[in-house]
């Protein structure tokens, strides 16, 4: 049922939005664990702000993320749905960005690792820089928080801290 839904929310943004991405990122967790993440994102096809200094623009981000965490056996997963906002710097060949977004998120479980979170369904804060290279590729960093805000107790919340890539198709 699940991957139903994902699959019909990226259908539903897939045709109402401008061009997809595809993105990658491995990273560490704040617990020392590893993540890896795959991730599909639609240009909002839109800008605000425009001047000479740069840009405000934006994509939704639908993602996939395999967590080895702490000292429990096997791993979590979990998929995420995010609008994220993005300031692109200049207007040439190679633009620095930052990027930041809330969304949310369902985990395979309550925990990953030796975090509890209280429920499976939590949300997602992420800020990010990086570059953009020309109008179809992306490289940065991602710095990625996910918890429950306190609707459910335990709530311990983890982070992701990343490097991604992305490509436009």
């Amino acid at each position: 049922m699940k991957t139903f839904i994902a699959v019909a929310m990226l259908s539903l943004f897939a045709a109402t939005t401008g061009a997809a991405e595809l993105s990658g990122a491995i990273g560490a967790t704040s617990q020392g664990g590893i993540t890896a993440r795959a991730g599909l994102g639609f240009n909002w096809d839109k800008s605000w702000f425009e001047s000479s200094t740069g840009r405000l623009t934006g994509y939704w981000d639908a993602g996939y993320t395999y967590w080895e965490a702490g000292d429990a056996s096997g791993g979590a997963h979990s998929l995420s749905f995010a609008p994220v906002f993005v300031y692109e710097f200049g207007n040439g060949h190679i633009k620095p960005f930052v990027e930041a977004g809330i969304g949310v998120a369902v985990f395979s479980g309550t925990a990953a690792g030796d975090q509890e979170f209280g429920s499976a369904f939590n949300f997602e804060d992420r800020l990010g820089a990086g570059l953009k290279i020309g109008e179809t590729q992306k490289v940065g960093l991602r710095a990625i928080h996910y918890s429950n805000a306190g609707i459910k107790q335990p709530n311990d919340g983890i982070e992701s801290y990343s490097l991604f890539y992305s490509h436009q198709i």
